[in-house]
């Protein structure tokens, strides 16, 4: 009979504030934006860049390097992401990209994919050698020069052509090189990526350790939930290595939980200059919920998936981050060359001048001239922020 392990003691203890501070230094967000490495080196810092479909001021990847960086081209995010074999698309925390050093981590993932008995899909062998063959013949496609990538049925109805290209996606066998029109562009990872990290050599551990530590990092400080929810491992995946990870034990302030940190984070204290941004709903920063409430003290959710009668902030709505705090949000649309804010929703008046700063930024950067405010809550603070907009 074994007995369990006693998790050690944490040696460090960190206030509410500073563990805010080493969280929002972490993602990137506090202290001078490192605009020599750009949009590869947020990449790098973040670990993984959620991809979505919706677009609104501009998809959820631009959202991302835009809310560090300020306004960054949007061709060069794209070549940053999807040029130079820098980057590939898998799962982690979501659909994400990910730096491609990362491809022998991810081993584990595909490895599990491989394993699984069923899918959600019939698929014949036959049609997936085909698609490989296809691909091996001509080089890059998409998945309607595959085949087409769905039936005549729903929007989920695949194709065989597409839930074959998919599958050797998760197999690791093939890769997106790009997006083209946001449909993906497939080819062979032999070809796609680096043959010095074209292999499954690592060990399930050596792929958590990995996995834990660089969540670690992105964070600065979180609990189990919050570490291993950033690539979208077990909470025992994440019990089996992060004695071995390289964290430190925690203890912070009003946090009911254990947490760990990324030892560089509490070597220096946290200081510089706060960033005025809107963020993206899908931004690592504010990505898991419970999180977020529990430093920011901030409840938001995604309602582009919530029936409209019971929207509460708006189908995009867009967290204000100014001066290390989340103040509001505000959920945007676009006429033309006009920025509108749909629905600005303001937790204090004081998060009137950081809105109107965040709304022109965004406004120059998508190429609008004006800013118009439909409705604001309270309703006392529209004349405000009119006229600080003015």
């Amino acid at each position: 009979m074994t007995s369990a392990v006693a998790p050690a003691v944490p040696q460090v203890e960190l206030s509410a504030d500073e563990a805010r501070r080493i969280a929002l230094r972490a993602q990137g967000f506090l202290g001078a934006p490192d605009r020599r490495c750009g949009v590869r080196g947020v990449l790098r810092h973040l670990g993984a860049v959620q991809l979505d479909t919706i677009s609104v001021l501009a998809r959820s990847h631009e959202l991302i390097p835009y809310a560090r960086l300020g306004a960054v081209g949007r061709k060069p995010v794209e070549e940053a992401y999807w040029t130079d074999t820098h980057a590939f698309e898998y799962w982690s925390h979501a659909a994400c990209i990910l730096p491609i050093e990362e491809w022998p981590h991810f081993s584990f993932r595909r490895r599990a994919y491989r394993a699984r008995p069923h899918w959600h899909h019939d698929l014949s062998q036959s049609a997936y050698d085909q698609v490989v063959k296809q691909l091996r013949a001509e080089g890059p496609l998409t998945a309607t020069e595959l085949g087409g990538a769905k039936n005549k049925g729903e929007w989920w109805d695949w194709s065989e052509s597409k839930v074959a290209v998919e599958r050797a996606l998760m197999y690791g066998e093939v890769v997106c090189v790009e997006r083209r029109g946001w449909k993906r562009v497939y080819d062979l990872a032999e070809r796609a990526v680096p043959g010095e990290l074209l292999h499954d050599d690592l060990d399930d551990l050596e792929c958590l350790r990995r996995l834990v530590r660089l969540a670690g990092e992105a964070l600065g400080v979180g609990t189990r939930a919050d570490i291993a929810d950033y690539h979208r491992l077990k909470g025992e995946q994440f019990d089996s290595v992060v004695a071995d990870s390289g964290l430190v034990p925690v203890q912070v302030e009003g946090w009911s939980k254990p947490a760990w940190a990324d030892p560089a984070a509490l070597a220096s204290a946290p200081r510089g200059r706060h960033r005025t941004t809107l963020l993206s709903p899908f931004d690592s920063l504010i990505w898991e919920r419970a999180r977020t409430e529990r430093i920011f003290g901030f409840t938001h959710r995604l309602e582009a998936y919530v029936p409209r009668p019971k929207r509460v902030y708006g189908y995009f709505a867009m967290p204000l981050l100014s001066g290390g705090r989340l103040l509001g949000r505000v959920d945007p649309a676009r006429e033309g060359g006009t920025l509108v804010a749909k629905h600005a929703s303001l937790d204090t008046p004081k998060a009137v001048e950081p809105m109107a700063v965040a709304l022109r930024e965004a406004a120059e950067w998508v190429g609008c001239d004006q800013v118009r405010v439909e409705r604001v809550t309270p309703a006392r603070l529209q004349a405000p922020l009119t006229a600080a907009l003015a």
